[in-house]
């Protein structure tokens, strides 16, 4: 079911305000570019950042957008099993197709507990919504194992997929043997996709996608050319997008008074900072995430330039769905002030 290539869809804001009619604005977008599904308020939609209220709504805009034209994912995880059920059981009522539950981030469970306390319960209880479990270890600290995933897969028949953003080849290999063949892996990092749904011992069906916020026909027709087995047509298309795929998380070097230090400015700053350069409705990022640097800014840009220069249709739809001029906005220095610190 789900197979595919679904966008991790950015929580646009205005001030520090959900901008609701941007989010809708970007649900069209997303859909016209022919998206298999939709992810509202995951860690690209500032989850942590969200009240329940705010996410409730984000969640209920997008479900019900999405309905009968692309199914919908809803981020109902958290490190608290109550509120996970609570959030769970809004999405279900809503509309959504699914919820994704990150492992229980800073609390630090066992992959034990995170089967029995956390994915179990929300597996049992809801059993009429698909539930993915989403395996993310250097932002939550915690990590479901792949064995601990395949008793969950034969227990509950509506854990049948993961999002693996483990980095970890070998993980997702484990993970292929553990739950076998007609399990769903869905990577959950762009620049992986391709060895993932390429390598046999792990066989990805698709992505959840950050680049797909600004790329999402390209994002799609390469995910489809890989799953037809068009290798490399996929690859030449996977190599057009790397630019995108490389400013998830963009690393600088920084000068201090106190020496230099690494800045690495973290997903989804990198992605809205240069959706707001391409005049689309993302807004800024709410604290604790900020603005990049120059420097970091200046890696947005080449890669924006980069696409634009080599293979303007990847960004293209952008251009046309929102009535901009992406070249000009791409080298107008006017529309960088906000957007970054004036000093470190």
């Amino acid at each position: 079911m789900f197979s595919g290539c679904y966008t991790a869809l950015i929580t646009p804001f205005k001030g520090q305000d959900i901008d609701l009619e941007g989010l809708e604005k970007l649900v069209e977008f997303q859909i016209a570019n022919g998206i298999n599904g939709i992810l509202a308020v995951g860690t690209t939609g500032e989850s942590p950042t969200l009240t329940w209220e705010e996410h409730n709504k984000v969640i209920e805009v997008v479900a019900e957008k999405c309905k009968g034209r692309c199914q919908s994912i809803a981020g109902t995880g958290s490190n608290n099993t109550r509120e996970t059920l609570e959030g769970t059981e809004h999405a279900m009522e809503a509309g959504a197709d699914a919820v994704l539950l990150v492992d229980p981030y800073y609390n630090g469970p066992s992959s034990l507990e995170i089967r029995r306390e956390y994915v179990a319960p929300v597996a049992q209880r809801f059993p009429q919504i698909q539930v993915i479990p989403y395996v993310i270890p250097g932002r939550t600290g915690a990590q479901l194992l792949p064995e601990d995933l395949a008793i969950l897969h034969r227990q509950y028949s509506n854990v049948c997929a993961v999002k693996e953003a483990t980095g970890d080849l070998e993980n997702m290999k484990r993970t292929r043997q553990c739950c076998g063949g007609d399990f769903i892996i869905l990577s959950g990092d762009d620049d992986k996709t391709f060895t993932m749904m390429t390598d046999p011992d792990i066989g990805a069906s698709g992505v959840i996608s950050v680049a797909s916020n600004v790329a999402p026909g390209a994002v799609r027709e390469m995910v489809a050319l890989l799953k037809e087995g068009k290798r490399s047509e996929g690859e030449r298309l996977m190599n057009a997008l790397k630019p995108l795929f490389g400013i998830v998380t963009v690393k600088t070097e920084e000068e201090t008074p106190y020496g230099t230090v690494t800045c690495r400015a973290r997903n989804p700053l990198a992605t809205k900072t240069l959706m707001a350069i391409m005049g689309m409705p993302a807004g800024p990022c709410r604290p604790p995430l900020g603005r990049m640097t120059r420097k970091g800014l200046e890696v947005v840009l080449e890669a924006g330039r980069n696409v634009w220069k080599n293979n303007p249709e990847i960004l293209g739809p952008v251009a046309e769905f929102f009535d901009v001029d992406i070249e000009a906005r791409l080298y107008d220095e006017s529309l960088l002030k906000d957007l970054i610190y004036d000093q470190y």
